[in-house]
């Protein structure tokens, strides 16, 4: 398969999460990566006008991105961007590659997050999800994060509702706290 310029990229194992490299991007790291992140963020958010120059410029966004770092250059596979806001962690874009999906990555990059809140006395990382979207969901639960809260026809492209989850943190620990009662959702 093909990274978004054209360079081969080897199929991953789900055991090659290691090798992922996650790193944090500001505006002066970001370089030629802009117009990669750009494009996948159109393709994975459409309608969402996605630009990561204006996430950039927010003093609390915080923006990691996955690359292989077996090619000889590395090849970017995806992104996370979230807003750090007193003692919160709000996740708002998480996207890979369609052909670098479960592979890994965004598991990859969303534990980088939780390690970013554990690391900043974060007390909880809140994340909302289409309703559809059952990969994404079942990762989330995978990390621990539980529903909360339903928003019925919350996406306006298409009148979908949106799954609010949430992981609480103990902040003086970084530890991962018991998830309270868990709203149920039908998929």
């Amino acid at each position: 398969w093909l990274s978004d310029r054209g360079a081969a990229v080897r199929p991953r194992a789900a055991s090659d999460e290691a090798r992922l490299l996650i790193e944090p991007v500001d505006a002066t790291s970001v370089g030629p990566l802009r117009e990669a992140i750009d494009a996948l963020g159109e393709r994975c958010f459409p309608g969402a006008h996605f630009a990561i120059d204006h996430e950039l410029a927010r003093p609390w966004s915080r923006i990691w991105i996955a690359r292989d770092p077996s090619c000889v250059l590395p090849v970017f596979l995806g992104f996370l961007v979230t807003w750090h806001v007193a003692d919160e962690v709000h996740v708002l874009h998480v996207a890979t590659l369609e052909e670098a999906r479960r592979r890994g990555v965004g598991a990859a990059l969303m534990s980088e997050a939780i390690a970013y809140a554990a690391a900043h006395h974060v007390r909880i990382l809140v994340l909302e999800a289409r309703r559809s979207n059952r990969a994404a969901i079942g990762l989330y639960e995978k990390l621990g994060f539980t529903t909360f809260n339903v928003r019925e026809g919350y996406y306006a492209d298409n009148d979908e509702d949106a799954v609010e989850m949430m992981l609480a943190m103990d902040p003086a620990t970084g530890r991962v706290l018991p998830a309270p009662d868990e709203i149920r959702i039908d998929l």
